[in-house]
């Protein structure tokens, strides 16, 4: 079992597997683009989908990939499940361990969660979020947008501003670009600063006009109050007016800095309306689109390495 590659955070990966990914999702966007059929790839495969915590983007995107490739794919129901009757979540994953799926595409709130359950599996895990550790894949879409309109970010100054202590998105994100040599702004109120920034290329700034500025890229993140201790915030409003980004604020950034958001947005608390729908700046939509070719390059990656 040791031999089994999994994606559970960046650490997973070096950069000739980035850019080797970066390729697959390529050529898997083209393909969709020009309405190829490429479902006769992993024709024959079952994926299981194991999501303990809700989500929209990630989950339907992960199931669209799959299906794509050919990939059958289960979502199991914790609602449904043996763990509301009781049974321990160890005795779940060794059940899910021994129907023997191709792949598990998991989402859970407990920090580190896919390391652990990838101990029991005899096939590929790959992570769709824990806690507030890691998202990479939602890092490498973002990697794919960025590149696709401003090219190599080893060449880029990127600002990740607002909630970074509670994001996992910020942590795969900062990592990653972090490995590629970008120079990279972690922007955020002392209070939702991490204590220490574990990348080399790595600046905290707690304004956000100071940490924009010169900047090619502006990714913003949401509120994450449901990992926050009571009265962290004193109001949505506060918050808007220090840290929301505006097309006013934008103007500290590069003349052609682009705007980026793994959603969900809160509009009118981290990002102005109408920044976040400006379509000369905005690449909240591309981001989600390209969540689908991505995500068919790692499924295919993974089950390739695992069939070697």
């Amino acid at each position: 079992m040791s031999s089994i590659q999994h994606l559970r955070d960046i650490a997973d990966l070096n950069t000739d597997n980035v850019r080797t990914l970066l390729s697959r999702a390529r050529f898997f966007k083209d393909a969709l683009d020009n309405k190829k059929d490429v479902s006769d790839k992993h024709r024959g495969k079952v994926g299981l989908s194991f999501f303990v915590e809700n989500s929209t983007r990630t989950r339907i995107s992960f199931e669209m990939a799959a299906l794509r490739l050919g990939i059958s794919m289960i979502h199991w129901d914790s609602a449904s499940s043996s763990l509301s009757k009781g049974e321990s979540f160890d005795d779940t994953i060794e059940t899910l361990a021994a129907l023997a799926p191709d792949v598990l595409i998991m989402r859970h709130s407990e920090y580190n969660a896919p390391r652990s359950v990838a101990r029991y599996m005899p096939c590929p895990v790959v992570n769709g979020g824990d806690s507030y550790r890691a998202h990479p894949t939602q890092a490498l879409l973002d990697l794919m947008t960025i590149e696709e309109h401003k090219g190599d970010v080893s060449k880029l100054k990127i600002a990740i501003c607002g909630d970074i202590a509670h994001s996992r998105v910020a942590r795969s994100n900062a990592a990653l670009l972090d490995m590629l040599g970008a120079d990279i702004h972690m922007v955020a109120p002392e209070y939702l600063l991490p204590q220490e920034l574990p990348y080399k290329n790595a600046t905290a700034y707690t304004s956000l006009d100071e940490g924009i500025k010169d900047c090619d890229v502006v990714m913003m993140l949401r509120l994450q109050k449901e990992r926050m201790t009571q009265g962290l915030i004193s109001s949505d409003q506060d918050y808007f007016n220090s840290f929301g980004l505006t097309h006013e604020r934008l103007k500290h950034a590069k003349a052609d800095a682009v705007v980026m958001h793994p959603g969900p947005m809160n509009r009118g608390v981290e990002i102005d309306n109408a920044v976040a729908d400006d379509p000369h700046i905005s690449l909240i939509r591309a981001q989600v689109a390209n969540g689908v070719p991505m995500r068919m390059a790692v499924l295919d990656w993974l089950l390739e390495q695992n069939e070697a």
